[in-house]
């Protein structure tokens, strides 16, 4: 167990029922989302911690259908964002350095040549897609902080989830969602183009939409059965990209900005809505 991660522990060793928890790191610190709450901390140049939380005003949890479940949390993960910049404009956006925009718009330009492309709906032409779409993330993890304050919400997050200390690995991190829901998202559009021209769009959304729901749901049976077999296939893709690429040991430093979010969050959690 990294030395780091035993630091993110004795806060947490409470008997309390625990608030069901995620999180989003930040270029500067770490965002921590509860079922009603959100809060962000982020370390100032001057080396100041500053907190700000808020209530939801959109709440996933209260989604019940197994096929909207899964595109409402992936809704509400990113809905947080505007009240984010508004109230902290000091965070640092894991989406907004310059060269980071920039992958973005030259990702979507190569996936619309693919697209009009005579190849268009081809298994190879999908997979060129689906690395294309991407490309922005691994940009954005190349560089900066980002992977460090994503082991430090790790770390915290699972410390006070299992009552122990922690590493920076966690098994519901959204990297377990990426196998199968690329899968999911190369078969809809392989699919979506053997539709008429005029229908081809609605059925790619339709088949982007369907693809989160099913690698959703498909996660979830996998974290509550773990010693299965095909629950370690599933799991195994996105445990290696944390392991190897998206997380990093975090300081002590990163530690006490992710506790400072956490602690903020579940405070408000535990005030009346």
């Amino acid at each position: 167990m990294p030395e780091t991660a035993s630091l993110s522990y004795n806060l947490y060793m409470t008997g309390e029922e625990k608030v069901r928890l995620g999180g989003m790191a930040l270029e500067n610190g770490v965002l921590v989302q509860g079922p009603t709450a959100w809060a962000c901390a982020v370390r100032l140049p001057s080396g100041d911690i500053r907190v700000v939380a808020r209530r939801k005003r959109f709440q996933a949890s209260r989604v019940r259908s197994p096929l909207l479940r899964g595109p409402a949390r992936l809704a509400e993960a990113f809905a947080v964002l505007p009240g984010i910049r508004r109230a902290l404009p000091e965070a640092r956006l894991p989406f907004t350095r310059p060269r980071v925009r920039a992958a973005i718009v030259a990702s979507s330009l190569a996936v619309r040549l693919i697209r009009s492309s005579p190849r268009a709906g081809s298994l190879a032409s999908e997979l060129s897609t689906v690395a294309l779409t991407i490309l922005p993330a691994a940009v954005s993890l190349r560089g900066s902080e980002l992977t460090a304050y994503h082991g430090a919400e790790h770390a915290t997050i699972g410390s006070y989830e299992h009552n122990e200390p922690r590493g920076r690995i966690h098994e519901r991190c959204g990297s377990n969602l990426i196998a199968p829901m690329l899968a999911g998202s190369v078969l809809a559009s392989v699919l979506a183009e053997r539709l008429p021209r005029r229908a081809r769009r609605f059925g790619r959304v339709g088949g982007q939409v369907a693809a989160i729901a099913v690698a959703s749901e498909l996660l979830g049976w996998a974290l509550a059965h773990p010693e299965e077999f095909l629950s370690r296939v599933i799991r195994r893709p996105g445990l290696e990209l944390q392991q190897h690429f998206a997380t990093a040991e975090p300081s002590p430093e990163q530690l006490e900005v992710a506790r400072a979010a956490l602690d903020a969050c579940l405070e408000l959690e535990a005030e009346p809505d």
